[in-house]
């Protein structure tokens, strides 16, 4: 009667956990490396501290400096956010391959150990 019920929950309650799990594990990853807020500030600023303010009477040599400091600011700002959000890409890309190919390979997992001992008798070594 144990026997009938681990295999219950293996193939009904068990699968969905671990399902869930999977789904889990990649929001995590996702998490982790923020990947809304790197897309939603992909173009802003990078840690623009020396901004200066310009008004109307600012020399056109002030004015043009710190147009050049923003737009340097924004190129660094996008390629370390680009280069984030591609990391984060390809690891979730490969997280969401390896947890496809586990899920399926679920089913399978109980079957191991009679594969074991058939390979065993066979005289199969590693």
């Amino acid at each position: 009667m144990a026997v009938a019920e681990i295999f219950l929950w293996w193939y009904a309650a068990g699968w969905r956990t671990f399902i869930q799990k999977n789904r889990n594990a990649i929001s995590s990853i996702t998490d982790f490396f923020s990947m809304s807020s790197l897309i939603r500030t992909l173009f802003k600023p990078y840690r623009q501290i020396s901004a200066e303010t310009a008004n109307a009477n600012s020399s056109l040599d002030l004015k043009f400096h710190m147009f050049l400091d923003r737009l340097i600011s924004r190129f660094v700002g996008f390629c370390s956010r680009l280069i984030l959000l591609l990391a984060g890409s390809v690891i979730i890309l490969i997280g969401g391959v390896f947890s496809l190919i586990l899920i399926i390979l679920w089913p399978f997992i109980p079957l191991l150990p009679i594969v074991g001992i058939i390979l065993t008798v066979m005289g199969v070594t590693f």
